[in-house]
C-alpha cells in the first residue's frame, strides 16, 4: 500500500525558512515514482479550501503558485523517493497544513500532513 508521510513542519517567524520533505513508500520494489509520476506540494489554511502550492513534473519543469514564486522551491529525489518544499523568507499568510501528493496510475495519494505556523 502505498503510503506518503510528510515532515519538517513547525513554527517560524516572518522572513524565515523551513524546508519540508516526504517519503513515498510502499511502491513495487527497486521503482523511482517522480520518474514517471508528478510531484505536488497542496496546502489548507484554517477555514480555507486545499490549495496547490508546487508541482514537478518527471524529468520537466516545476512550477509554483503565484504567492509563493520566489521564495518556495519544490524539488524530488528519484533515488530515496523523497520529494521536498524548501520554503523561504516566510509570511503569516503562508500559516497553513501543508500535504504531499503523488498520483500513481491514476489514483491520488496524499500524506496526512504537517503543520506550519509563521508569526509576525
Amino acid at each position: 500500500q502505498v503510503q506518503l508521510v510528510e515532515s519538517g513542519g513547525g513554527s517560524v517567524q516572518a522572513g524565515g525558512s523551513q524546508s519540508l520533505s516526504c517519503g513515498v513508500s510502499g511502491t513495487a520494489s527497486n521503482s523511482h515514482v517522480f520518474t514517471v509520476n508528478t510531484a505536488k506540494w497542496y496546502r489548507q489554511a484554517p477555514g480555507k479550501a486545499r490549495e496547490w502550492v508546487a508541482l514537478m513534473t518527471p524529468h520537466g519543469p516545476s512550477n509554483v503558485r503565484e504567492s509563493v514564486r520566489g521564495r518556495f522551491t519544490i524539488s524530488a529525489d528519484d533515488t530515496s523517493n523523497m520529494m521536498y518544499l524548501q520554503m523561504n523568507n516566510l509570511k503569516p499568510e503562508d500559516t497553513a497544513v501543508y500535504f504531499c501528493n503523488v498520483e500513481i496510475q491514476m489514483k491520488p495519494y496524499w500524506g496526512p500532513g504537517t503543520q506550519v505556523t509563521v508569526s509576525s
